[in-house]
């Protein structure tokens, strides 16, 4: 998966990816922001917000940032925050995630919904994860990872193939990314989707 194609999936998804992914991606984003238990004050990273169906999930006594890729998906967010009256959200920032402009432990919280399948170099995604949060702050990731069940991962495997064209990778795997050491809970939205809640740290090189 290349950084051009990926923008070019998502800019296809813009006009009509709320109609679609709002209900069937709906759960995990309630699983993952009601798990944060945020403080009042908090500043929280939201990566790959897309067009921003989170952001009304966040407490109004946090302060919300975020970032993705798609110029066309922050549009149909930038739109519902000023619909909404979202003051909370401090900036929606087009931005490579593997390749922040943060500084170091700029966030309490940082969270990736349904991202790390759709990045070139999970590992560096990761890596960044880690670096821009506060070294006692939280890192939340939920995403779809490879079926344990043999048939849904053939399927996911033929699917593989198109992974430039729609966007993510079906037959992701999350093994080799992260250790039991690294996660701290781990929680399943339902049979497709998985929450992980990351402890964080000093910054590592993952490949």
């Amino acid at each position: 998966m290349q950084i051009e194609t990926v923008k070019e999936a998502y800019r296809r998804y813009a006009g009509f990816y709320d109609a679609i992914f709002g209900p069937v991606l709906h759960a995990g984003r309630k699983t993952v922001v009601e798990t944060l238990a945020c403080k009042p004050g908090e500043r929280v990273l939201e990566v790959g917000v897309g067009t921003g169906l989170s952001l009304p999930l966040y407490p109004a006594s946090v302060k919300v940032t975020g970032i993705d890729l798609s110029r066309e998906m922050l549009d149909k967010a930038r739109a519902r925050v000023a619909r909404r009256g979202l003051a909370n959200v401090e900036a929606l920032l087009e931005m490579d995630a593997e390749a922040m402009a943060f500084p170091d432990a700029s966030f309490d919280k940082v969270v990736a919904m349904y991202v790390i399948s759709a990045v070139p170099h999970p590992g560096r995604l990761l890596e960044e994860l880690h670096r821009v949060c506060k070294p006692d702050g939280e890192i939340l990731l939920v995403n779809h990872v490879s079926s344990e069940n043999r048939l849904v991962k053939v399927i996911e495997k033929g699917l593989a193939r198109f992974s430039d064209k729609i966007g993510f990778r079906p037959d992701f795997e999350m093994r080799g990314l992260v250790t039991d050491h690294d996660v701290v809970q781990l929680a399943r939205v339902n049979v497709f989707w998985k929450v992980m809640r990351l402890r964080n740290g000093v910054s590592r090189r993952i490949r």
